[in-house]
């Protein structure tokens, strides 16, 4: 499995738009992909901004470049997302995922 990893930043004020965006646009989209196994979408507060935190798990690194295309370490960032932050990584970083542990009963 691995782990796609990618930041974006937005204003405390706009925080609630990136959330819907990722919601109603993203998560779609990614649904589709083969070899998407899930995601994670988090953020912190950093001083007047909001920086959000998105891991996205797949099958292969060509299940990442069903979604990504040829060039699998730039990031892919819709309008939407541009138009909900001030700012974000332009490119991603990918790890390998060494175990995956999930305590009995639990489901990830």
């Amino acid at each position: 499995m691995i782990i796609r990893e990618w930041r974006g930043r937005a204003s405390r004020s706009q925080s609630a738009e990136y959330p819907k965006h990722f919601r109603g646009a993203v998560l779609p989209e990614l649904r589709n992909v083969p070899g998407f196994l899930g995601a994670y979408l988090t953020q912190r507060a950093d001083g007047e901004r909001v920086e959000f935190l998105v891991l996205t798990r797949w099958a292969s690194m060509e299940a990442i470049q069903k979604f990504a295309g040829s060039n699998p370490e730039e990031a892919v960032v819709e309008p939407g997302a541009r138009a909900a932050l001030e700012d974000f990584d332009r490119h991603v970083r990918h790890y390998v995922v060494l175990e995956d542990e999930v305590p009995p009963g639990l489901t990830p």
